[in-house]
């Protein structure tokens, strides 16, 4: 079920948003357990955090867990990629974009879905996470991560884990939030918990698979 290209004006009028959000309600309803990697569609297989999201995507699927990402290239494709080293589902979230990038190959296509909204995208998202996995990327990446942050911090989504991938890259951000965020008082010391920044790809599976047993 893939929606085709078209103007903003030409979606609503021809009520591809309800084709959209019956989306969310097929999503709902499947069952199983999803991580969500979400990362930059710039990094190849040649770099390092391409590299590693294959790998923990392929150790995730391997105990049965399906892996999401936004379908594209770059870390999107090598989680897609890892996934269908195991057992688990490789699923795509696309986004329509003037510019867009091509799906990435390691999709089928009952499991590609191609969103017009990032709205509605990003609460599909948020309703199949049962863990997220953030890797290095830029706008579109930090768009996510700080929506996903945003629903756990108001109750608004389900408190799951999120890890934060590549230390050296996201080592600034977290201490401008650990910092001038908690010193301004407009976050507080108990956020930081939401999220662990980490490098070590063993522990992040080994504490998912944890995670999902027990709840």
């Amino acid at each position: 079920m893939i929606i085709e290209k078209t103007t903003i004006e030409e979606f609503i009028n021809t009520d591809k948003l309800s084709l959209e959000l019956e989306y969310l309600d097929k999503i709902k309803e499947s069952m199983g357990k999803f991580v969500v990697i979400f990362g930059s569609a710039r990094l190849d297989e040649n770099n390092i955090y391409y590299q590693q999201a294959e790998e923990i995507a392929t150790s995730l699927s391997k105990e049965g867990i399906s892996i999401i990402t936004g379908g594209g290239p770059g870390i999107m494709e090598a989680g897609n990629k890892g996934a269908n080293a195991g057992i688990g589902t490789s699923v795509g979230f696309r986004i329509m974009l003037p510019f867009e990038q091509e799906n990435n190959t390691y999709i089928e296509q009952e499991n590609l879905f191609r969103f017009q909204f990032f709205s509605l995208r990003k609460m599909a998202f948020i309703e199949k996470a049962d863990a997220f996995i953030v890797f290095p990327g830029g706008f579109g990446t930090l768009d996510e991560l700080f929506e996903v942050l945003v629903n756990m911090q108001t109750l608004k989504a389900k408190i799951v884990p999120i890890y934060l991938v590549g230390k050296d890259f996201w080592k600034g951000m977290v201490e401008w939030i650990a910092k001038d965020l908690i010193d301004h008082a407009v976050i507080k010391g108990q956020d930081l918990n939401l999220f662990c920044l980490t490098d070590d790809l063993e522990t992040i599976s080994s504490e998912i698979v944890k995670h999902l047993k027990t709840n």
